[in-house]
């Protein structure tokens, strides 16, 4: 019999570990992305299209629809499903953590303010939320970079800058090339931003309304119902709290870069995310901050519906799969 990952002792009923959580956390993120990718496609493209133009620009695509649609048409699928190799592996890290660390950090910080650790309390869920989603973002930050820049460039109909690689290991290393380490963490304080607030709302949304459901008899606890709903309404949470900073994140990735005085590669657009959001403010005005927010909700709802779903179902599978082995 093999030993537990981590402190907890290898028995029936132990909650499970933080590699535990971390895999099945990554594996569900996987399955979720591989449904909202093309909405994702569309909303980078959205939130690229008329970039810094006061009278909006060109204007390329109608809405999210139009942008599958005509994504479809001239790039087939592998268009719709641009990106789709760097986003698996950055779910498996942000989701991973996002999912696999909350509980750990959640219950720590209830313990360290002297309450017990199951306990649900706001702030330290929201603080456990906003921690968790900020070590995923860090170690997946070059993973987002490439994704998002693979999924504006359109041989066809493109938006904002242009960027083209072959693959996953061919964007790394043309970035590192030009940019050396830097280019691979360019901007991770966006990165940061964005997804400590979509996390902050997400799980803490998530299990409040799944406990109330439950509180009040309207749905059993382990009722697929039951998870939908919760992370229905985690997902409208986490677009609404996500948007502005997921929009300066999708630009400061994607903006030109130019060689500063002091010879280094820096973006030609933007110094940081609150630039990025004052800039956008200025010539576009707060529209400007919420483009692409209809492919966003479209894309958000049914990746936090299916990741939360499915992350659930997976860990309390694997929990009674585990269970019934050491039973033998």
């Amino acid at each position: 019999m093999s030993t537990a990952t981590d402190s907890t002792p290898l028995k029936k009923g132990r909650p499970v570990s933080t590699l535990e959580g971390f895999i099945c956390g990554g594996i569900a993120a996987c399955i979720a992305v591989t449904v909202s990718n093309p909405a994702e496609v569309a909303k980078t493209r959205l939130q690229l299209q008329g970039e810094l133009a006061k009278d909006g620009g060109t204007k390329v695509y109608n809405n999210a629809i139009d942008v599958l649609r005509k994504t479809w048409k001239h790039e087939g699928i592998r268009g719709v499903q641009r990106g789709l190799p760097p986003a698996y592996a950055y779910q498996i890290l942000l989701n991973g953590s996002r999912l696999g660390f909350y509980e750990p950090f959640r219950r720590g910080l209830n313990r360290f303010i002297g309450r017990e650790a199951d306990e649900q309390i706001p702030v330290t869920s929201v603080i456990a939320g906003a921690t968790s989603g900020a070590v995923g973002a860090s170690l997946g930050n070059p993973l987002f970079l490439i994704k998002a820049r693979m999924q504006a460039y359109s041989p066809a109909l493109p938006v904002g800058a242009q960027h083209y690689y072959k693959n996953t290991f061919h964007a790394l290393s043309t970035i590192f090339r030009a940019d050396g380490p830097r280019g691979l963490v360019r901007g991770i304080d966006a990165a940061i931003l964005r997804t400590s607030m979509g996390s902050s709302v997400q799980l803490p949304s998530y299990n409040f309304t799944k406990t109330q459901l439950v509180k009040y008899d309207i749905l059993p606890a382990n009722s697929a119902w039951t998870f939908l709903v919760s992370s229905s309404v985690s997902g409208a949470c986490v677009c609404l709290v996500m948007q502005p900073a997921d929009t300066a994140l999708t630009r400061m990735y994607n903006q030109p870069t130019v060689i500063g005085p002091d010879g280094k590669s820096r973006g030609k657009l933007y110094k940081n995310p609150i630039d990025c959001l004052w800039k956008t403010f200025k010539t576009e005005g707060v529209r400007g901050w919420y483009k692409g927010s209809t492919a966003h909700f479209l894309r958000i709802a049914p990746h936090t519906i299916i990741t939360l779903t499915m992350n659930d179902i997976i860990i309390n599978g694997y929990k009674a799969f585990r269970d019934r082995h050491l039973e033998d």
